[in-house]
């Protein structure tokens, strides 16, 4: 017994193993070599982060040393291009913008708001939470906005407020639960639609290429029914099957309005600080329009909250997790835009276009839409997947005679909803992920169950609506 490896040490050789054994496959011709390499690299990080043999962000820069070692990548210009991602540097952004909500109690002002109207119980939360996202939805063009600057602060502000956190082992008492409904949530709305989810209008447009052209309301008219289902079932099937210690919340009400009267009126800090949200959410909703993106609007509220003394430098340097984060996300965006780059992706496209390209119409379009799913595993970005692989699987099902409107629309639903089982596929995750209130095994496990609900929903409930809408 005493020669036995220690249980450490089998997580740090089972994903260099795996790793070993991706890359001794064989490769097809028409992939760069360095594209199967980082592949093997890319399977080993991950598996290393579902494993925890070190932190996250520890493992993904022993990843990126592999990168670098063994020539897959040059250290020059290609092995730290994730970290000029905007979208890695908006999540930060938005991790300092939310200390800034619990540090001058604007956080918990709106979270004994949210309590008192909707704190009955906790599946009552849970539908608040994805209520506010479906307001939200179609003036703001960003889920990681969205995530970020309005539900992430609420999320995290009511958890404290009713005694869940992650550091004293109370995560499971109320946090880990509104944190996976708000995150799912999210993606939800961001398939419903057409402006809600950045990349949703690349998708339309690689599909007006293809002569297939929709609306916003053709859009949002398909995505109406399946979604609603969505709504109502995600939150009910988290509470069944990841319910969180406490279920119902008899005082709670009675303890936010309380509350709420023994903080009296709004502090200046406060007033500043409502006034720089109302500012970013105006940027995030007209802003794309007049040239100022998403992350801009977010490092000017950070700059504006350290030039009013809101945020300190201290706060920004504690903020310890957004700074893992940076680590963790830029290396795994990077990889996947490189495994796109050399031509990795394409060739799986490919593959899976002359599986189905033999089959009935609408077995093929189902079975390329569960594979367009799934293949989200190994992507770190939605439009990093939309522009590697929508156009050739939307063209196969074309081909093999599946209805067009449906085909491209289908394809679009999933270009949000795939980004469900991962803590790294979308720039909400990390977001929620970074609150520290669901584990990696957990989020993967439940992020699982949820991506097989939501399929069966929008293949299964999808189908006849819109057949009653004449599409099918």
């Amino acid at each position: 017994m005493a020669n036995k490896l220690p249980y450490s040490i089998w997580k740090l050789i089972v994903p260099v193993a795996l790793g070993i054994t991706v890359y001794l496959l064989p490769r097809p011709e028409v992939v760069d070599p360095k594209g199967w390499q980082l592949f093997g690299i890319f399977v080993g990080t991950i598996a290393g982060i579902v494993l925890k043999p070190l932190p996250m962000a520890a493992v993904a820069l022993i990843g990126l040393l592999f990168c670098i070692l063994t020539n897959t990548l040059n250290l020059e210009n290609q092995a730290f291009q994730g970290f000029s991602c905007s979208i890695v540097w908006l999540v930060v952004f938005i991790f300092f913008i939310a200390r800034g909500f619990i540090k001058t109690k604007l956080g918990h002002r709106i979270a004994y708001g949210f309590v008192a109207l909707l704190g009955k119980n906790t599946l009552g939360l849970g539908y608040g939470i994805i209520l506010t996202e479906l307001v939200m939805g179609p003036a703001i063009p960003s889920n990681s906005a969205r995530a970020g600057g309005i539900i992430f602060p609420i999320v995290k502000s009511i958890s404290e407020t009713l005694g869940s956190r992650p550091e004293d082992g109370t995560a499971r008492k109320l946090g880990s639960f509104l944190t996976l409904v708000a995150f799912q949530g999210n993606l939800i709305v961001s398939s419903m639609f057409l402006t809600a989810m950045a990349a949703n209008p690349m998708a339309q447009g690689i599909a007006a290429k293809q002569g297939v052209h929709f609306t916003w309301m053709d859009w949002f008219t398909a995505a109406l029914v399946p979604g609603i289902c969505s709504i109502i079932l995600v939150p009910l099937v988290l509470f069944i099957i990841y319910p969180p210690q406490l279920k119902k919340l008899p005082q709670a009400v009675s303890i936010a309005k309380k509350n709420l009267r023994n903080m009296g009126g709004m502090t200046a800090q406060e007033w500043t600080m409502t006034g720089v949200f109302v500012v970013m959410l105006s940027m995030w909703t007209i802003g794309e329009s007049y040239g100022v993106p998403t992350t801009s609007a977010g490092l000017l509220g950070v700059c504006i909250l350290l030039l009013t003394g809101i945020l300190t430098w201290k706060d920004i340097l504690e903020e310890h997790e957004a700074w893992s984060t940076v680590i963790w996300l830029s290396i795994l965006i990077m990889m996947s835009d490189y495994l796109k780059e050399f031509g990795l992706t394409g060739w799986f496209s490919q593959v899976i276009g002359n599986i189905f390209s033999g089959s009935h119409s609408i077995t093929a379009l189902y079975g390329l839409a569960i594979v367009y799913f799934y293949s989200h595993y190994f992507f770190a970005s939605n439009t990093a997947q939309i522009g590697a692989m929508y156009g050739a699987f939307l063209t196969v099902a074309i081909i093999a005679g599946a209805p067009p409107i449906v085909s491209a629309l289908l394809l679009g639903f999933f270009s949000s909803l795939f980004s469900s089982m991962t803590h790294y596929s979308t720039g909400s995750a990390p977001i929620y992920f970074g609150m520290g209130y669901v584990t990696v095994s957990d989020w993967w496990l439940y992020g699982f169950i949820i991506s097989v609900l939501n399929i069966a929903i929008w293949l299964g409930v999808g189908y006849l609506w819109w057949s009653f809408l004449g599409l099918m």
